[in-house]
């Protein structure tokens, strides 16, 4: 099973797999009925292939909207934590450069924030393969909604100490005979200061650091957070990025 170049980053995540399964975010049920929308036919009874499923989450709320879900995961720890959670859901290990399917597999190729873990010279065509006639590959993004001045003044505390990735998603697709529609669907959820700061530290540039400057680090924030938010809470906000790519011969 190859792996991508950024092997270590992208199996950090084994480390806190319970950690992430706790505190990262869902998605919004606005993004799916986005998804049915730009697809042009419903979730239920879709046979997808969640891509780098991580613990679930994607997976999960995929089966609410009735679609009959197989999950892919590289991760020891993020698919233990994914079979606890959806021990019926078919689990297979594999990545997306190398997709373990036959061709004509799949209505929808779905990667829930595990696009950027890809090479898309192999995802592309891979992808592309494995749908059937009609089909589709949707990506989405929660990220942090820096309109928000809490969260740009925190973007700003923590930018010298992260890396994150080039939002180069329409790049991906460029030299493939497709179309691609988005959508950006806002969002927000209530939790504590600390679920805040436990979420952060589910990212892959703080797993990976050292673990004194990674408490250190995060601790500061959340001090400085809680001058803001003396109450303990806060709305998080999101800006979900949906992107769905058709192969050029499913124009209509």
């Amino acid at each position: 099973m190859a792996l991508p170049a950024n092997q270590p980053r992208a199996l950090s995540f084994d480390a806190v797999a319970a950690q992430y399964a706790a505190t990262r975010p869902d998605y919004p049920p606005a993004l799916f009925d986005a998804m049915e929308e730009l697809t042009g036919r419903p979730l239920a009874d879709a046979d997808v292939l969640d891509c780098g499923a991580g613990t679930g989450i994607a997976t999960r709320l995929l089966r609410e909207r009735g679609a009959r879900v197989v999950a892919m995961e590289p991760g020891a720890g993020m698919a233990a934590e994914l079979r606890r959670a959806e021990p019926e859901v078919l689990l297979v290990r594999g990545e997306g450069n190398h997709l373990p399917f036959a061709a004509g597999s799949f209505d929808v190729v779905a990667y829930a924030q595990a696009w950027h873990w890809t090479d898309p010279v192999h995802s592309v065509p891979e992808a592309l393969r494995v749908l059937r006639p009609g089909g589709v590959l949707a990506l989405w993004w929660n990220q942090a909604d820096i309109r928000v001045p809490w969260v740009a003044a925190e973007e700003d505390r923590l930018a010298p100490f992260t890396r994150g990735f080039p939002t180069t998603v329409a790049e991906s697709f460029a030299p493939f005979p497709v179309r691609v529609a988005t959508r950006e669907i806002t969002w927000s959820r209530r939790i504590t200061i600390e679920e805040h700061i436990r979420n952060l530290a589910t990212h892959s540039h703080f797993v990976v650091m050292d673990p004194a400057e990674r408490t250190h680090l995060l601790g500061a924030n959340g001090t400085a957070l809680a001058r803001l938010f003396p109450d303990g809470e806060l709305d998080e906000p999101y800006r979900c990025g949906l992107t769905v790519v058709r192969p050029a011969a499913a124009q209509g």
